[in-house]
């Protein structure tokens, strides 16, 4: 479950910060997640907080933004958001399209104490 490494390198990198700022709690981490990312929702949601067991983060609060998947058809010209795992066009079946989102895994904010 490469979800538990996610999550310990997320909690390393929010805990460095924290504690640079001299924080002493890491109360809540927002996360934006797309639907290309590569990481399940789920399995990050259940393995965060054994990541921030024993750390600056344990009992934060995770907050998670699902991104959809949304590309620009170079044929038609479309903007449209198709079903995921099927990376086409959902206007006209075409497979020439560019992301426009659905790729993220990003640190929002967090708040600390």
């Amino acid at each position: 479950m490469h979800e538990l490494g996610m999550a310990s390198a997320l909690i390393d990198q929010v805990g460095e910060i924290a504690r640079r700022e001299g924080a002493t709690r890491i109360a809540r981490i927002e996360v934006r997640i797309g639907a290309l990312s590569g990481v399940d929702r789920d399995a990050f949601a259940f393995a965060f907080p054994i990541a921030a067991e024993g750390g600056l983060a344990e009992g934060a609060v995770l907050d998670i933004e699902d991104v959809p998947l949304v590309v620009d058809c170079r044929a038609c010209g479309a903007s449209t958001r198709p079903e995921y795992p099927i990376v086409l066009c959902a206007a006209c079946g075409s497979g020439d399209v560019a992301v426009v989102s659905g790729e993220d895994f990003r640190i929002i904010a967090m708040e600390v104490e």
